[in-house]
């Protein structure tokens, strides 16, 4: 079949204008350009190559209501001022926009009944899907398995095993962590940390520990837990040093405690890191690169589970959901706080 000739071109090119040049029905043309499998290679083919003569770009929304969708998802945080969140958000928002979605974010600030508002809110928006992401990395109540779009949870992860949860490996974390230690000659480690009751706490303390248990060693005395604070740092450090003198590097729970641990190390004249190497978790760029030395620190990775949360919301959308608890790795980033760099 000869195509017909092409419209005019005083006007935007329509849907209707492509399904003449290539000679097909307006419903073919639609299949073809959304990548429905009904339609033969050639035929698509051809529809293809008369949008672009025509310079033809599908409505967005004729495109998502002929899909199903609206081409929305929300975004939903308990913490947006946290900024182990904010990061997670900025990937997912990345991961979106690289794929036309908009985003409706919601903050429930750790109040479940305004969640459970927002939730209903964004439904009635007709949203497509909905990301979680929590403040911490302890499971969390799952909203249910009666929502009528797919749900990915990112850092904390759900209670129920048949949802999706994105979280950093907290345990590996340790173990990479203790294993950048030891390749710097160190071998008696001490342990600083946070609360006991966040499940991060605990993870990194285990990893590590069982990584010094692979090398045949321990942690210098017991890990310290308290508060994910300065001045913690500042207070086990003393403690530390009135039983450990010997002690030569300081594994710390976070930024804020490491600097801390650094500051009464300088105190009592010893250099870091030619006495005492100290290393922080979390990367926290306000705080590792005002440390005198820089600090080295464990990044968690909280853009890429971010990115990787939206593109499983993607394949759920598509039918392809997936269930389970799923782990990303982190990285050491090496500063002047565990080694003299050129």
């Amino acid at each position: 079949m000869t195509p017909a000739p092409g419209p005019a071109r005083s006007h935007t090119a329509t849907l209707t204008d492509v399904a003449r040049l290539a000679g097909v029905s307006v419903a073919t043309a639609s299949k073809a350009l959304n990548g429905r499998s009904q339609v033969r290679a050639e035929t698509r083919q051809r529809v293809i190559e008369a949008a672009e003569r025509l310079s033809f770009r599908p409505n967005q929304l004729a495109r998502g209501l002929l899909a199903g969708r609206t081409g929305t998802v929300g975004l939903l945080t308990s913490d947006l001022e946290g900024r182990f969140s904010i990061p997670i958000l900025m990937g997912a928002e990345d991961a979106f926009g690289a794929g036309e979605v908009a985003v409706f974010l919601c903050d429930a600030r750790g109040d479940a009944i305004r969640e459970q508002h927002h939730v209903r809110a964004l439904l009635g928006r007709r949203v497509d899907g909905l990301i979680v992401v929590g403040s911490r990395t302890d499971p969390r109540p799952s909203l249910g398995r009666d929502l009528p779009v797919p749900v990915v949870y990112a850092y904390a992860p759900s209670d129920d095993p048949a949802d999706l949860s994105i979280v950093p490996d907290n345990v590996d974390a340790g173990r990479i962590a203790v294993e950048h230690l030891l390749a710097c000659g160190r071998t008696r480690i001490a342990h600083i940390t946070g609360d006991p009751g966040y499940l991060a706490a605990r993870d990194r303390s285990d990893g590590a520990r069982a990584a010094l248990a692979g090398a045949g060693l321990d942690f210098v005395g017991e890990p310290r837990f308290a508060e994910w604070s300065e001045g913690w740092g500042r207070a086990a450090t003393a403690m530390l040093l009135e039983r450990h003198a010997d002690v030569d590097a300081v594994l710390c729970g976070s930024d804020q405690i490491a600097r801390g641990v650094i500051e009464v190390l300088r105190e009592r004249g010893l250099r870091v890191p030619e006495d005492v190497a100290v290393m922080g978790f979390d990367n926290w760029q306000v705080l590792t690169s005002a440390s005198r030395p820089p600090l080295t620190s464990v990044d968690m990775n909280l853009e890429q589970v971010g990115r990787a949360a939206a593109q499983a919301l993607f394949g759920a959308i598509d039918g392809i959901p997936r269930s389970g608890v799923e782990t990303l790795p982190c990285r050491v980033v090496i500063r002047g706080s565990t080694a003299h760099l050129s």
